[in-house]
């Protein structure tokens, strides 16, 4: 694997040398490790879409991404939504 050189100050390097040796670890193998555990936009982006498409299942109502922004208190108008969604669904098919 090709290695690069990257340039941070001295503190953080510093820094970067005792959290690596408190984990046993180099400089390189803790800076890969606090990479892989950062998701990138698109990483992120995808993971609120696939849970978006797990709460719509999960619910049994479509909720759309729009829904999903205006909520503040996600879970709580995530209910409130589904509730409303189910009542007019359940009028409809009751006339």
């Amino acid at each position: 694997m090709a290695t690069t050189t990257i340039q941070v100050s001295r503190a953080t390097r510093d820094r970067l040398a005792e959290l690596a040796k408190e984990q046993g670890l180099s400089i390189g193998q803790l800076v890969e490790r606090l990479a892989d555990q950062q998701p990138t936009a698109a990483q992120r982006a995808e993971r609120l879409a696939a849970d978006r498409e797990v709460i719509r299942s999960l619910f049994g109502v479509n909720i759309s991404d729009e829904e999903f922004e205006e909520a503040p208190d996600v879970l709580g108008n995530i209910y409130k939504i589904a509730a409303e969604k189910v009542r007019a669904a359940t009028r409809g098919n009751a006339a």
